[in-house]
């Protein structure tokens, strides 16, 4: 099997990883790619976002199959021209790909299906001072406020502060994007990969992503610092519940619009009292937790992707996993996520755990930073302990100027703080 991924961050990496061991692929390509993906695949320069210009990639490589990474092109509608050229691809189309463009369609999507989320209101660009005002007063003491519209997960403010909630709506609104006041669910938050193809759904291993930049959950809202799985503190039945009570209904009611779900549905949900509810969707693979997801799969990837892109999943055998667990420690520039500076030189990457995202070479060959989220490693280990250990050892060799990462990623639930 030839294989197209596009991407160029760790995820993708990660993905790339992956299809590499699995017997069934002849050959891998990646667009655009970065510096740690050179061993793995042929690199190739391409607009992402371009539905035309993808398609003719292909075709010109003659892939088999196309594995979309990001939310950008499956949003772009990158995947509709694929299908359309005869091209098997594994991500949704881009009416599909709505559950994550738009907060507003899958509000709409959730409350169709029974879904319990947060309640939420609209405020559209244009609104009056008092109309916004209005909104705020309905909301707190914990504001949760979003860009209803693709912002690489730092779109949202959550802030006991009234003043930094208005702040974020005036700046979203200015932008020309509508806003979403949603309110705050409280408990622990659970990230649940399902592949999903039509009302076929079946769930890989639960995760926990770290969004906060510093230790204890404090700093700005990132694209993700760091992700462990499984999860020890979920219910026995946790998986099975949010399958049950969230995404197979969520696939029915996509099914019954018409734009069945084809790819990966990312589910982010609050476990409360009363169990899951739904934080948001994406329609891809996130960003840490793939790579300690992926990390602990052994079913064959390649095998896995394309039949969700041929229709054919509920054919397949049950998944099989390591034992153990994974978790993924996100090495980020000086000043990300404000505004990272780039062109640093990385030492100590040359290892096996690590994930390259925002990585370049520069004019001497050397390995640089190119991008807010640099690289990520990866750790594993019979515990929870062992696979923190394993990926701080490696991280801890890493030399990148100015470089920051937490050294909390998983703690909380290594020592027993997290409870549902």
């Amino acid at each position: 099997m030839r294989i197209l991924v596009i991407g160029s961050g760790a995820r993708e990496h990660a993905l790339l990883l992956g299809l590499s061991q699995d017997p069934s692929v002849s050959e891998l390509h990646v667009a655009p790619g970065n510096a740690g993906m050179e061993a793995l695949a042929r690199q190739h320069k391409v607009q992402v976002d371009d539905p035309a210009a993808v398609t003719e990639l292909a075709q010109e490589l003659g892939v088999d199959l196309v594995v979309i990474g990001p939310e950008i092109p499956l949003v772009a509608g990158v995947a509709d021209a694929l299908r359309a050229a005869g091209i098997a691809v594994f991500g949704p189309n881009k009416d599909a790909a709505r559950i994550e463009g738009s907060k507003a369609f899958a509000k709409d999507v959730m409350a169709a299906a029974g879904v319990r989320t947060a309640h939420a209101e609209a405020i559209a660009p244009g609104a009056a001072d008092a109309e916004i005002e209005a909104v705020l007063d309905r909301f707190g003491p914990t504001w949760v406020v979003k860009d209803d519209g693709l912002a690489a997960g730092k779109g949202v403010v959550v802030t006991p502060d009234r003043a930094a909630a208005r702040a974020h709506i005036d700046a979203v609104l200015a932008a020309g994007n509508p806003v979403l006041l949603e309110s705050f669910l409280d408990g622990p938050e659970v990230s649940l990969f399902c592949l999903v193809d039509g009302e076929t759904v079946v769930p890989l291993l639960p995760a926990q992503d770290h969004k906060r930049v510093r230790d204890n959950d404090e700093g700005p809202n990132t694209g993700g610092m760091g992700a462990y799985c499984p999860l020890p503190w979920l219910p026995a039945d946790g998986v099975q519940r949010i399958v049950e009570e969230v995404c197979v209904p969520v696939a029915k009611e996509m099914v019954a619009r018409g734009c069945a779900y084809s790819g990966l549905l990312y589910a982010g949900l609050a476990w409360g009292a009363e169990g899951p509810a739904v934080v948001e969707f994406n329609c891809r693979f996130g960003d840490p937790e793939t790579q300690a997801v992926l990390a602990m799969l052994k079913t064959p990837l390649a095998t896995l992707l394309n039949a969700v892109a041929t229709g054919t999943l509920a054919d397949q055998p049950p998944l099989e996993w390591e034992d153990g667990y994974a978790l993924t420690v996100v090495l980020a520039a000086f000043n990300y996520p404000d505004s990272p500076r780039t062109g640093d030189v990385i030492t100590g990457a040359e290892h096996a755990s690590v994930r390259h995202a925002g990585t370049a070479r520069n004019a001497d060959g050397e390995l640089v930073s190119a991008g807010g989220r640099v690289l990520n490693v990866v750790g594993t280990g019979a515990t929870l302990v062992d696979a923190r250990d394993s990926a701080y050892a490696v991280i801890s060799g890493i030399e990148l100027p100015g470089g920051h990462y937490r050294s909390d990623i998983a703690l909380p639930a290594v020592e027993g703080r997290i409870s549902v």
